[in-house]
């Protein structure tokens, strides 16, 4: 049997051909109650001057990943403590224009009137655009947008990530417009209240709308006791002890 080669052999090798720069990009997917939006900041960079890019920034040296995608966000936006979830990696040799860049993406869900859309552009420069808006990116950051946006549509029926961008009491017809909005389609409504049935997660509050100009729905609220049970990993952000 053949013995397989040690690659700490080769760490001389590895020094002097195999550099790169690792960095994270962060994807901050924005909810208004009408429609999904992403956070952007406009490039700085030729040849990408002027295109909107994502918010990222290089790993430090005495950093993990997770470390650097929490730094990233607050340094670029000042939001803290929210649950993001690593994307996957990225790594196309010509992706960045001063040389050999992997990236590590991770996005984010967050309701965009809860971190004071006006503030966070006037200090941040950071920007809030609608996904449809988003024709072309600076970098590959139209490709790492659309990965974080599958990842997004698929996880919203496996993980409660709309729990907080919902009032405490809400009607299902405001949750199946959220749904909508992150899924870029209508939904049946009869089998979206059959859906969201089976996860438990949602009950009943004993109220209905007032002051509404059609009839009063039923108000829910999220099923802390499910939530705590199945879903406790988004009860915090996992990158903050």
């Amino acid at each position: 049997m053949e013995k397989a080669e040690n690659i700490n052999l080769h760490m001389r090798e590895i020094e002097d051909h195999f550099k790169a720069a690792i960095s994270v990009d962060c994807v901050i997917f924005g909810y208004d109650e009408s429609e999904l939006k992403v956070l952007t900041l406009d490039c700085n960079m030729d040849p990408y001057l002027g295109l909107p890019s994502l918010l990222g920034d290089l790993v430090k040296n005495d950093e993990n990943l997770d470390e650097a995608a929490t730094r990233i966000l607050y340094q670029r936006t000042g939001i803290t403590d929210v649950f993001l979830e690593q994307v996957k990696a990225f790594g196309e040799l010509d992706r960045h224009p001063m040389g050999r860049v992997v990236t590590i993406a991770y996005y984010a869900l967050i309701k965009v009137d809860e971190y004071g859309q006006n503030g966070m552009e006037s200090k941040h420069n950071a920007k809030w655009r609608t996904i449809g808006s988003l024709k072309e990116m600076a970098f590959d950051h139209k490709k790492i947008l659309n990965a974080s946006l599958h990842l997004l549509r698929k996880r919203l029926i496996e993980y409660p990530l709309w729990m907080k961008l919902l009032p405490e009491h809400f009607s299902l017809p405001e949750l199946q417009n959220l749904f909508e909005a992150v899924l870029a389609k209508p939904l049946d409504k009869r089998n979206f209240r059959k859906k969201i049935s089976k996860l438990g997660i949602i009950k009943e509050v004993g109220k209905k709308q007032e002051d509404v100009p059609h009839r009063p729905a039923k108000l829910y609220a999220v099923n802390e006791k499910k939530l705590r049970e199945d879903y406790s990993f988004l009860l915090k952000n996992p990158f903050v002890s």
